[in-house]
């Protein structure tokens, strides 16, 4: 019998709308022990993102939601504690999908062993991991960022958006942000170097994005949807790409807004000015692995690339910090820190 408690927080009810705190459960049960060929992680770092709220919802989407009664999924940075597992030490930290609880046993597949001396163990779900791949995909790959193209960031501030802004300006493009309040603009004008910055939250977005927008533009990355992609949708030139990576402003709606049908203006749009809108999910581009580590991780190192995490403390805080996120209230990439960092400088 383990002498471990292990707390976990279970889906207690599809959230309709905005998730309420009882839409969650805290149960605590004693640790798992590892079998043959399993391994006991500890949970130290797990990462809070928005599409977990799409997988709070009954039904298929582009993974398996969470069922009723089960732990939530999520990305996680742990150390092994016992390990029956031929590849796997006690004392290896590593990056696996725990979800949200203190302790998971695995069999050791999509588990990778991570090196503390070569980045802080956090960016593994991080800048190094998937918020960072995704911006590298969405960005290169789906968005096929072209010479000479005006490129416009919405969430710049955020895990995904601050990375693919400071992407396009090492690549050496002229780069615009959109982000919520002003020392969020402040960041990601002064810290990133993105050439402008505008506030989702003013009462004048589309007139302050045309401003910063002299030429058009001609890459969108869509983080958010709503009144942002109604305030790019005129900007954009011809042959425009729009790289679709998510929506949280949509995320909670329970129904369709009330309002004219804006579909024929788009489609409208889509075919005069030959726009291409292409949603992605990052697991369709694992064959660029190795290059996002080799170029992001080499940017990191030279000072390039820069990036920002914003640390809750304890899985009993995990519920508000989601909550927080889908309002916009972190700043930079979302983690709660599950347990003690043995890696950590600080």
């Amino acid at each position: 019998m383990s002498t471990r408690t292990n707390r976990q927080v279970l889906l207690n009810a599809h959230p309709v709308g905005f998730p309420v705190d009882t839409d969650f459960k805290m149960v605590e049960t004693p640790a798992p022990e590892p079998g043959d060929g399993e391994l006991l992680i500890r949970t130290i770092y797990q990462s809070l993102d928005p599409y977990m709220r799409g997988r709070m919802n009954p039904g298929l989407s582009y993974t398996a939601g969470v069922s009723l009664g089960e732990v939530m999924g999520a990305g996680t940075v742990g150390q092994v504690v016992a390990s029956r597992h031929d590849r796997f030490a006690e004392g290896d930290f590593v990056l696996s999908s725990n979800g949200w609880q203190e302790y998971a046993v695995s069999d050791g597949r999509g588990v990778r062993k991570l090196d503390p001396a070569a980045a802080p163990i956090s960016t593994a779900v991080g800048v190094l991991g998937m918020p960072g791949m995704t911006a590298y995909a969405g960005l290169l790959e789906v968005g096929e960022l072209k010479d000479g193209d005006n490129v416009v960031v919405s969430a710049a501030s955020g895990a995904v958006g601050a990375v693919v802004g400071q992407i396009a300006k090492i690549k050496g493009h002229r780069v615009v942000g959109v982000a919520g309040v002003q020392k969020k603009c402040d960041y990601v004008t002064g810290e990133l170097g993105f050439d402008a910055c505008v506030s989702h939250r003013s009462d004048t977005l589309a007139d302050d994005l045309q401003v910063a927008c002299p030429d058009g533009i001609d890459l969108y990355f869509e983080n958010v949807g709503g009144k942002v992609f109604e305030a790019v949708l005129p900007l954009l030139n011809d042959f425009a790409r729009m790289p679709v990576c998510g929506r949280i402003a949509n995320y909670n709606m329970t129904s369709l807004p009330e309002g004219p049908n804006e579909v024929p203006r788009l489609m409208g749009l889509v075919l005069v000015k030959r726009l291409r809108i292409r949603g992605f999910i990052v697991y369709d581009h694992v064959h660029l692995q190795d290059d996002f580590l080799r170029d992001v991780g080499g940017w990191i190192g030279s000072g390039q690339l820069k990036y920002r995490e914003d640390i809750v403390e304890g899985i009993e805080n995990a519920v508000g910090a989601f909550q927080g996120l889908l309002r916009g209230e972190n700043f930079g990439k979302l983690l709660v820190r599950v347990s003690d960092d043995p890696t950590s400088r600080a």
